[in-house]
């Protein structure tokens, strides 16, 4: 992979470099799984913008740097820590002073929804929770087949504030992936229209590299005009109002009898074994108590 040292940004959490007709974005939080905190959305943000204004750059790679793409929310930081936090606040809470906060992240994330440069998301390992949500902004992902993507909050403590599951996937489709917060396999998010290709992980860089490559060699301007309409369609569905609903019953999620009990099970025994629990359905979260197997 080519990269001129002149042209090369590095920030702390997300990485951004030009590459001849490709623009480069990378998550660089590898320790933590390139897990999202205060600081990622703002950058991821500020590297889109700069692939916008390079007139050199016709397409974005936006990846993730060691073993997965995302896995969420960092929630050791959020929901381990005891007490309050940017996403969890003392009772009573305050909805609106928790929607400015998401709104910022959600509205963040839709810089690659907004991108005059289309943008290509690359994943690897895992895109799940926030991850997805950054995922799923992007014009095409390309996952590989090994790969998980799903948004298991939906169990609890969470709801998707970019609501792109249902303009990907249809009423139906979105229910059975929000009511169950499964995670799947690159194999059958292709297979539903999740994402737009599934291939072996030794194939994955390949494939991007060719699609990007293919797509650079289109007139800047052709691409923003065929993107502008496509995004307008859905614009005109009500993607705008679907959001601030979906942001706003998010920071419900987080602040209810449940969420809050997610947050105390998080600092009790640790975000790990919460999340364990919270997936394999074993914990009874609007009683605070483990789930009956017998039952």
């Amino acid at each position: 992979m080519r990269k001129n040292p002149q042209e090369a940004v590095c920030m702390a959490k997300v990485e951004y470099h030009s590459d001849g007709r490709i623009g480069r974005i990378t998550l660089n939080r590898p320790e933590v799984l390139n897990a999202i905190d205060d600081d990622v959305p703002q950058q991821l943000a500020d590297c889109v913008a700069r692939a916008n204004a390079d007139d050199d750059v016709h397409v974005i790679i936006l990846s993730g740097a060691g073993r997965a793409f995302c896995a969420g929310y960092d929630l050791k930081a959020y929901a381990e820590t005891a007490g309050e936090n940017s996403v969890t606040q003392e009772m009573p809470w305050d909805p609106m002073k928790d929607y400015a906060f998401m709104k910022r992240n959600t509205d963040l994330f839709m810089s690659l929804w907004r991108s005059y440069k289309p943008v290509i998301c690359k994943v690897h390992g895992y895109a799940v929770a926030g991850g997805s949500d950054i995922a799923l902004c992007c014009d095409l992902v390309v996952m590989a087949d090994d790969a998980e993507i799903g948004y298991m909050p939906t169990r609890v403590w969470g709801c998707p504030t970019t609501a792109m599951w249902v303009y990907r996937l249809g009423a139906e489709g979105a229910k059975r992936m929000l009511l169950t917060g499964d995670r799947i396999d690159g194999h059958e998010a292709e297979r539903i229209g999740l994402v737009h290709k599934a291939v072996p992980p030794a194939e994955l860089d390949a494939y991007v590299e060719d699609l990007a490559a293919r797509i650079s060699t289109v007139p800047t301007n052709q691409l923003m005009m065929q993107k502008l309409v496509i995004n307008q369609a859905i614009d005109a569905m009500g993607l705008a109002n679907t959001q601030m609903m979906a942001t706003v019953f998010d920071g419900i999620t987080r602040h209810s009898p449940e969420g809050m009990n997610f947050k105390h099970r998080a600092e009790d025994v640790g975000w790990k074994q919460a999340v364990r629990e919270r997936d394999l359905g074993t914990y009874d979260w609007t009683h605070n108590r483990p789930i009956n197997p017998k039952r």
